[in-house]
C-alpha cells in the first residue's frame, strides 16, 4: 500500500509520523461498508477521520490505487470517532475535519496578514548588493566561536562554510592563523543578556547574522551582513514584544541536549527576537475575528509557526548545489544548529496560505461524520461492540516524545499535553519497554471493548527494535487480539529518523488484528530459513524495494507477528545478517 507524502490535506499542518488520509481511506472503503463506524485511538493529526470523509468523495487518485491494488472498495461515507490525548493533535484535527466555510476564511486570513503587515513590514527590510530598498527572505545566522591557538572570535560560516560549490565542512579553520581542527573541539562562545521577557539575566550562545537571502522587485540576491543588517537589530532590540506572546518555560525531557540547548530556558529563546515579534502580532490579531474563524487561523499560522518560525530552522548543503539549502525544522526532534536560519514569517505564513484553503475545501460541510476527543484511548466513552473497523498508529515506542516536541506549538494555543499517559518509552519519564507495553494493553483492551464480534483492526507500527515489536504483539495479544495478516506501508517520503538512524526501516509494517484466532504456527521458525525466503520473493517480484534490507526487515517482522512468534533480530543485526546470507548465496552460485 501506497501513502503519499503529499497533496493539500497531507501538507496543511506537520505533523510527526502521519500517514496520508487517502491511504487510510483505501482501508477504511475495504473494510466497511458505508455508514460504518470508524475509532482511531491514536489519532495525531486527524487522517483518520479526513479519511472517513474521503470515503463520500474518493479523488481519481485513490480509486486508480484501489484498482492497481484489486480491492473491492465500497465508497460512502464513514462516521469516525478520534481519540488523541495530545493538545495539538486534538486541535488540528477538530479544525481539519471541520473547518469554516473555506472563502469566508480566505478573506479574513489576507486581511489579517494585510493589517499586521502594514505596521510591522519594516521588520524584513533590507538594502540589496546596489543599495536598493529589497525585503530579507531569510538570514543564515551563525554561532560564534574562538580559536583554539590564536584566541580570536571567528564564526561558524567563516570557518566553516563555502558556496560555489556549497559545503559545511566539519573542521574549524581560523581565517586569522590558518589553525586547522575538529570543530567539535572547538569553544562555543557565550554572553549574558537582559531577557525582558524574565526580567532577569541569562547566559546564551552569541550568534551573528552571517548571509542575507532576499528579494527586490522579484529578484532575488545575497549578500553578507552589514552594519545597516546590524542597525535594524538594534531597533528591534527597542520593541516591546506583544503581550500575547507566552512566557512559559521549557518542560525538557528526553529531547534536552547540553550543547546546542544551552541558554534556551523558555519558549521565547526559540525564536529570534525579530520573528517573534511578527509572530505575536499575527497571533494578536486573531483575536478582532468572529469566534467560528478563530481556531482555523491560528490553525494556519501554527502550520507554519514551529516548522519554519523558530531558531530550529537551518541549512544544508547538498552534492552539486552552488548555494546552501534552507529547510524547515527537523521533525520529531529540537535541533538547533550552529548556523540557524531566520526566514520572513509574513512571507512564509502567506505561502501556507494556498495549501490551507484548498485543504479545507476538501472537508469543508461534513461536520457530522468525525468526532474529535482530547482524551487518553485508555478510558474510551463509547458502548461495547458499537465500532465496525478501527485504524490506527500508536507511538512507536521512544521514537517520539510528542508531548515535549509538539510543546512549542501548544503553548500559544494556552494548554500542554499531560505526558503522564503518553503511551511511549521515555528514560526521563521512567518509561520502559514494560510500561509502555502496560499502556498500549490498556488501550488496545478499550478498543477490543468497542469493536464489534466481527470487527478488524489495522495497526501501523515502526521500530528497529525486536523487543519494541514483541512488546507491540504481546500487548495486543493480551487483549485479546489476533495477528491476522500483515503488509507494509510504502511511504514515498522517509521521516527523517527513517532516513538518519542507525538501522532504520523502510516502509510502516501493517498489522491487521482479529478478535478471532485465525492461525498460530507453534514452533519458531529458523532465522536463516525465513531471510532465505524472503530474498526469493524479492528477486520474484522485480521490484528493486522489496530486495532493499529495510524493506526486507519489514517483511521479516511480518512473517514472525503474523505467525504468533517473538521478532527475533533487531534491523541493526539483521542487517549484518543478510549480508552474511546474501554472500552465502553467491557463493553458492558460482
Amino acid at each position: 500500500m501506497r501513502s503519499t507524502r503529499s497533496g493539500p490535506l497531507f501538507n496543511a499542518f506537520p505533523y510527526p509520523t502521519k500517514i496520508s488520509p487517502e491511504a487510510i481511506a483505501l482501508f477504511i472503503a475495504s473494510h466497511t461498508d458505508p455508514g460504518a463506524t470508524v475509532f482511531d485511538g491514536f489519532a495525531g493529526s486527524g487522517s483518520t477521520g479526513i479519511a472517513a470523509i474521503l470515503c463520500a468523495s474518493p479523488t481519481d487518485e485513490m480509486k486508480s490505487e484501489a484498482d492497481r491494488l484489486g480491492l473491492s472498495v465500497r465508497w460512502g461515507a464513514r462516521r469516525a470517532v478520534l481519540y488523541e490525548i495530545g493538545v495539538l493533535g486534538s486541535f488540528v484535527s477538530k479544525v481539519l475535519c471541520s473547518p469554516p466555510d473555506p472563502s469566508e476564511f480566505g478573506r479574513a486570513a489576507k486581511q489579517l496578514l494585510r493589517d499586521v503587515e502594514r505596521q510591522w513590514n519594516w521588520l524584513y527590510e533590507a538594502s540589496d548588493p546596489m543599495g536598493g530598498k529589497g525585503t530579507i527572505r531569510y538570514i543564515v545566522w551563525a554561532d560564534m566561536l574562538r580559536c583554539p591557538s590564536c584566541r580570536k572570535y571567528v564564526s561558524l560560516w567563516d570557518a566553516c562554510v563555502s558556496r560555489k560549490p556549497a559545503k559545511i565542512s566539519g573542521f574549524f579553520t581560523c581565517p586569522y592563523c590558518d589553525e586547522d581542527t575538529n570543530l567539535a573541539y572547538v569553544q562555543r562562545v557565550h554572553k549574558t543578556i537582559v531577557d525582558d521577557l524574565l526580567g532577569k539575566k541569562r547566559k546564551t550562545r552569541r550568534r551573528v547574522p552571517a548571509w542575507v537571502y532576499g528579494e527586490t522587485n522579484g529578484q532575488y540576491w545575497s549578500r553578507q551582513a552589514d552594519h545597516l543588517d546590524l542597525r535594524i537589530l538594534k531597533c528591534i532590540d527597542a520593541v516591546p514584544v506583544p503581550v500575547c506572546a507566552p512566557r512559559v518555560a521549557i518542560p525538557w525531557g528526553d529531547l534536552r541536549r547540553t550543547g546546542y540547548h544551552e541558554g534556551i530556558s523558555h519558549l521565547h529563546h526559540f525564536y529570534t527576537r525579530r520573528n517573534l515579534i511578527a509572530f505575536a502580532s499575527l497571533w494578536a490579531e486573531v483575536s478582532k475575528y468572529p469566534d467560528h474563524l478563530q481556531d482555523a487561523l491560528r490553525f494556519w499560522l501554527l502550520s507554519y509557526n514551529a516548522a519554519h518560525s523558530t531558531i530550529m530552522t537551518r541549512v544544508v548543503a547538498k552534492k552539486g548545489q552552488d548555494d546552501l539549502v534552507v529547510t524547515s525544522a527537523q521533525p520529531g526532534v529540537l535541533y538547533v544548529s550552529g548556523l540557524p536560519v531566520e526566514k520572513n514569517v509574513f512571507a512564509g505564513i502567506r505561502r501556507k496560505f494556498g495549501t490551507i484553503c484548498r485543504a479545507f475545501e476538501l472537508t469543508h460541510g461534513r461536520d457530522d461524520l468525525v468526532d474529535v476527543r482530547n482524551a487518553s484511548s485508555m478510558k474510551v466513552d463509547l458502548p461495547d461492540k458499537s465500532v465496525d473497523y478501527m485504524f490506527t498508529d500508536p507511538p512507536f515506542g521512544g521514537n517520539i516524545p510528542y508531548a515535549e516536541v509538539n510543546f512549542i506549538n501548544e503553548a500559544w494555543i494556552g494548554r500542554a499535553t499531560d505526558p503522564r499517559e503518553e503511551v511511549i518509552i521515555s528514560p526521563y519519564q521512567g518509561k520502559t519497554v514494560d510500561s509502555y507495553q502496560e499502556l498500549l494493553v490498556k488501550a488496545f483492551r478499550e478498543a477490543y471493548r468497542i469493536l464489534r464480534p466481527d470487527a478488524s483492526a489495522t495497526v501501523a507500527f515502526h521500530s528497529t527494535s525486536a523487543r519494541v515489536w514483541n512488546a507491540m504483539r504481546d500487548a495486543c495479544e493480551q487483549a485479546g487480539f489476533y495477528v491476522a495478516n500483515t503488509s507494509v506501508l510504502d511511504k514515498k517520503q522517509s521521516s527523517f529518523k527513517q532516513v538518519r538512524s542507525p538501522g532504520a526501516v523502510k516502509g510502516d509494517p501493517l498489522i491487521l488484528l482479529s478478535k478471532r484466532r485465525l492461525s498460530s504456527s507453534g514452533a519458531q521458525d529458523e532465522i536463516c530459513a525465513v531471510i532465505d525466503d524472503l530474498l526469493v520473493q524479492a528477486q520474484q517480484s522485480g521490484d528493486p524495494v522489496e530486495a532493499s534490507p529495510q524493506r526486507l526487515y519489514s517483511r521479516l517482522v511480518g512473517h514472525y507477528l503474523s505467525t504468533s512468534q517473538d521478532v527475533p533480530i533487531n534491523a541493526r543485526d539483521f542487517y549484518q545478517q543478510l549480508k552474511e546470507r546474501q554472500a552465502a548465496r553467491e557463493d553458492q552460485e558460482m
